[in-house]
């Protein structure tokens, strides 16, 4: 029986379109062999080559995965020891400040953000003499500092919903607080400090806004670089660049979704092989066993009997 496209099928259907259809226009463009980024001239994949060439392009892709990495490492230690004074800790003096303050970066603009941020930093370099330049330092700071606020969003979300009996039943035992927090709440929030790994180290990769405030000449990240390529005249290496991000995200996507899967596949089977064992057998089956019981142990007592 065939079903009509309703108008929400359509809806999706362009908005996917929409989202999808320039990712392929620009992999197709990026192996075009002219120099114009909208005249095609013919295939050729020497734009990835001159890529690997240039070298600001790569330091500045080490740049943004090394300030990335240590932000959502820190962000999360940090999201995660906020999470659990806002859900855990009773009410103490400041706690509803605590809490504003924590999640003022998700409503605050970038502008303002970074502009505070400069200015802070430019007040310690005069009174202390630390930061006495700005670099990688100051961008890692900076991305810690609105990192941490989404970090803290998913992580307490988790953890408001963690049964808290298990807990108070590990410290009745004799567990002490911090090892029922490895044992018992860690390993149930672990997904959700997983997410916010992942949410904290892509906000950091695509910041351009406060990394241009804070940062200083020893130190450019990746959005900056391929945004000063474009207010210069954009080449089809940003279009390599891109189609290998693409690839690079499309590859983490599917070797998660399919060790996900496998998982999911794991359980269901391990599932099916207890609900058969713990299924009771039919009538005339257990009667062959039990007769067959019965006549074992009449064996093992006439053998018993001939052994003595």
């Amino acid at each position: 029986m065939k079903t009509k496209m309703g108008f929400s099928n359509w809806v999706l259907i362009a908005g996917l379109l929409f989202l999808y259809v320039p990712m392929l226009i620009l992999v197709i463009y990026s192996f075009n062999e002219s120099r114009l980024v909208t005249v095609w001239a013919g295939f050729s994949s020497k734009w990835y080559l001159e890529l690997f060439r240039d070298e600001q392009i790569i330091d500045a892709v080490w740049t943004s995965l090394k300030i990335s990495f240590w932000s959502a490492n820190m962000a999360v230690v940090l999201a995660t020891m906020a999470a659990f004074v806002m859900t855990r800790l009773r009410k103490f003096r400041g706690k509803t400040a605590f809490s504003s303050m924590i999640t003022a970066p998700l409503v605050m603009p970038d502008v303002i953000t970074g502009l505070s941020l400069l200015l802070l930093f430019v007040a310690m370099a005069n009174s202390v003499g630390w930061p006495a330049d700005r670099g990688m330092l100051t961008i890692w700071i900076a991305h810690v500092t609105f990192c941490t606020a989404y970090a803290t969003v998913v992580i307490s979300s988790r953890l408001q919903e963690v049964d808290r009996s298990v807990e108070e039943a590990a410290m009745d035992l004799g567990s002490p607080p911090f090892k029922t927090f490895m044992l018992i709440t860690l390993p149930a929030i672990l997904p959700a400090i997983a997410a916010g790994w992942l949410l904290s180290f892509t906000l950091s990769l695509d910041d351009l806004v406060i990394s241009s405030f804070v940062s200083g000449p020893g130190a450019t990240t990746l959005p900056m670089v391929v945004f000063s390529s474009v207010r210069l005249g954009i080449t089809p290496k940003i279009n390599a660049l891109a189609t290998l991000i693409i690839l690079a995200v499309s590859l983490a996507a599917f070797v998660s979704w399919w060790l996900l899967r496998r998982q999911e596949a794991r359980r269901v089977a391990l599932l099916k092989r207890e609900m058969e064992d713990s299924e009771p057998l039919p009538l005339p089956e257990r009667r062959i066993r039990t007769v067959l019981t019965v006549e074992e142990k009449k064996q093992r007592q006439e053998l018993t009997v001939a052994t003595d």
